[in-house]
């Protein structure tokens, strides 16, 4: 069977992957909570390809990324529900509602102009739906995915706050509430249930902190994880050299091979 480059021919693939009896026995007991796993999975792999700088590594991945689109969609299509078309439809309608700078007669608008208009359309669109104005009474947080990873959430919801005006007006402040929650969790460092609090509260601040310079935290964090694992086997291949393994070596030289590895980094 001949590869495509036509979206009609994947979704026919995907038809065929789930027709009973002919189709593929995996893809016929999947649903959509079983899949959602994988879903999520593959928008991390397109942003790792995207920090690796691997373009066709990237291709691959959003393909795959696609795939759960159209696994989703024909999963929606054999109970009624929807179709790829509908969702094609929903975002490109979507697309033009948000955008009446581009395809309407809002012009001449900045990036913040753009971002502010665009949550002001989001916030309508969620009143306007079933029971939008009800949500939208009980919390202007209602919406924020409970799914989504926790750093991101965080900053999704003081970003929606912000929006009404309940934000530090600068840097310095955010920065001093850091500070303020870091004093807090060293106060309980005995009490294992209250540090369990506290340090939520300090990861909190910081993303805020984050937010307030403009730095995607969670990028941020998976850029010094991936600098942790490429520092620490740094140290693993120096002790090899020296015939040890990390098990027969100590903090102490350890650490110096790591400000090694840190001081070449730096160097190249």
């Amino acid at each position: 069977m001949k590869p495509s480059r036509d979206i009609a021919r994947l979704i026919e693939l995907m038809a065929a992957l789930r027709t009973p009896k002919s189709g593929c026995p995996w893809d016929l007991q999947q649903n959509f909570a079983t899949i959602a796993p994988y879903t999520i999975e593959e928008a991390y792999e397109v942003a790792d390809a995207i920090n690796r700088n691997d373009m066709p590594g990237l291709a691959e991945e959003l393909g795959d990324l696609l795939l759960q689109v159209v696994f989703h969609a024909r999963m929606a299509e054999e109970q009624g529900a929807f179709d790829f078309g509908d969702v094609v439809e929903a975002i490109t309608s979507k697309l033009i509602r948000r955008h009446p700078h581009v395809f309407g007669d809002l012009r001449g608008l900045g990036p913040d102009e753009v971002k502010n208009l665009w949550q002001k359309i989001k916030n309508e669109e969620r009143a306007a739906k079933p029971g939008g104005d009800r949500q939208k009474a009980a919390s202007l947080l209602d919406g924020v995915a409970l799914a989504l990873p926790a750093l991101d959430r965080a900053e999704k919801l003081q970003a929606r706050a912000a929006t009404v005006g309940f934000d530090w007006p600068s840097v310095k402040e955010t920065r001093a509430k850091v500070e303020e929650e870091l004093q807090e969790v060293k106060e309980v460092e005995d009490d294992p249930k209250a540090a369990f609090e506290e340090i939520g509260d300090l990861l909190f601040a910081v993303v805020n902190y984050a937010r307030k310079l403009d730095i995607d935290v969670e990028s941020a964090l998976r850029a010094t994880n991936e600098k942790f694992q490429r520092r620490f086997r740094s140290i693993e291949t120096a002790l090899r050299a020296r015939g040890k393994s990390p098990e027969q070596s100590d903090l102490a030289e350890m650490d110096a091979l790591w400000n090694e590895a840190k001081h070449a980094e730096r160097k190249a």
